[in-house]
């Protein structure tokens, strides 16, 4: 048998090239995508439903007064993804040598504050290539203190009607399974089984029961998860929510079950529809009590030009 030209292994590796299976998806072109409904200059992207209508709207649904609180506790068992830390040192500053003898006692933290525990992803945590939300270039506002578009610090208080869309209890499980991914069809019968309907504006949070395995068995929690898949983000964002939500680490099934993609849906929601991430939220309370319509509530940290931000959303009702 004759030994292959150059040519002839450049043509049998084009040729295998061009069989392999494409991407299932792909990020759409920046003609495509930008600029965004909100307009060119947009950096709010959902947060622009934050209006007096959505605290009306939310207000209703408030009757009991009962608060429900999602988010974990910070401290040394939360699970933790990558090399992200949180470590807290009890600082007992001084004892006023006053009649009253006051002390003061204080904490040193230090932790990547912005994407530990129950996190709230904003739009310069992700990119296509240099390309975020609204295609504003990373390499032209990143600074060492922080970036100068999209700081986390610009999104304030949200104020909105929650709906969890309780998935495992739809599918009649506790947990959903290590890496099952969330269909369009799981939604609406979840939404239905509940009747419940989506509005523009909404906190759309899912739960799928993976958050039963936060800080009891961590390292199962982070090697993969449940989650929605890239067919069931599409049909999410054309509902406009304000942000979506889940008991799990990325909100979306890791790993995607086509292995040529990376977290895809942080993209889709991220950099291409301008729609904020809320992930390892606690939502065993208000599952067990199916509670589906919510007044949601919260408010980021106002961190000059960052990514994210530790938050402590409630669901009052």
């Amino acid at each position: 048998m004759k030994a292959l030209t150059l040519g002839a292994m450049i043509m049998l590796a084009c040729s295998a090239a061009a069989n392999a299976q494409a991407p299932s998806w792909t990020v759409p072109a920046e003609n495509q995508r930008c600029p965004s409904k909100w307009g060119a200059s947009d950096e709010r992207g959902s947060a622009n439903h934050q209006k007096s209508a959505a605290v009306l709207n939310a207000a209703k649904l408030i009757k009991a007064g009962e608060v429900i609180e999602l988010a974990h506790v910070l401290g040394p068992s939360m699970a933790f993804f990558g090399t992200r830390r949180f470590d807290v040192h009890a600082k007992p500053t001084f004892m006023n040598q006053f009649s009253n003898m006051r002390g003061s006692n204080e904490e040193v933290v230090i932790t990547e504050i912005g994407q530990v525990g129950t996190q709230f992803d904003g739009f310069a945590h992700q990119t296509h290539l240099n390309s975020w939300y609204n295609c504003q270039k990373v390499d032209e506002n990143v600074e060492r203190s922080g970036f100068k578009k999209f700081g986390i610090h610009n999104v304030g208080a949200l104020f909105t009607r929650g709906v969890l869309i309780d998935v495992a209890g739809f599918k009649g499980v506790d947990m959903l399974g290590d890496n099952y991914e969330i269909t369009v069809d799981d939604l609406e019968g979840a939404l239905k089984k509940q009747n419940l309907t989506l509005q523009p504006g909404d906190a759309v949070i899912i739960h799928t029961g993976w958050g039963k395995l936060y800080g009891k068995d961590n390292p199962r929690y982070v090697k993969s998860c449940p989650g929605i898949g890239v067919q069931a983000a599409l049909w999410l964002a054309a509902k406009d929510p304000m942000l979506l939500g889940a008991d799990n680490w990325p909100v979306e099934v890791s790993p995607n079950p086509d292995k040529q993609l990376s977290l895809p849906v942080h993209q889709i929601a991220l950099v291409v529809n301008g729609i904020h991430l809320l992930e390892n939220l606690k939502l065993d309370e208000l599952a067990q009590k199916g509670v589906g319509e919510f007044a949601f509530v919260m408010q980021p940290l106002k961190i000059q030009g960052g990514s994210g931000s530790t938050v402590s959303p409630i669901a009052v009702r």
